[in-house]
């Protein structure tokens, strides 16, 4: 590599930031599986217990707007949000209809208001499927809410 090239390291220090978790409850074994992993991932990373707010939705579909409202809060100044859900197929159009339609609200919401989004939004074919990702997945999501929230100050500060 060219020594001249700068590289931005990850960084993964959760101190002092207050991040934001909406939360499915559809599928709630799953559900409640990402979101554990989740916040406990939050707190290893220095990211204290009150600086962190969950939210439930009914749905996946109902995540973004969530997201947005907790985005444009003037009253919480969040520097992170993350999406937990799981969407598992069922013998309908619907799972395509739910997977794409959250997918894409997330990604909206994220670039619309320029706050870092961590999609933690699962879909799977099974049960089976959610239920063993749900840890590593969670746990993901919090690493990736926190170094996209550092990588961003790293360019503004």
């Amino acid at each position: 590599m060219h020594p001249d090239i700068q590289i931005v390291e990850p960084n993964l220090d959760g101190a002092e930031l207050r991040i934001g978790v909406v939360m499915s409850r559809f599928n709630p074994v799953v559900c409640h599986g990402l979101r554990d992993a989740c916040l406990d991932e939050l707190i290893k990373l220095g990211v204290a217990a009150e600086d962190i707010t969950l939210v439930t939705v009914p749905g996946a579909l109902e995540i973004p707007l969530a997201l947005q409202t907790l985005a444009m809060s003037e009253d919480e100044d969040f520097d992170a949000l993350i999406a937990l859900g799981a969407v598992i197929r069922g013998e309908t159009y619907h799972f395509e209809l739910v997977s794409n339609e959250s997918g894409a609200g997330v990604t909206r919401v994220g670039l619309d208001t320029g706050v870092p989004i961590a999609n933690a939004i699962l879909t799977t074919e099974t049960d089976e499927q959610a239920e063993a990702r749900m840890e590593v997945k969670g746990r993901e999501a919090a690493r990736v809410a926190v170094e996209m929230v550092n990588l961003n100050k790293s360019f503004f500060e």
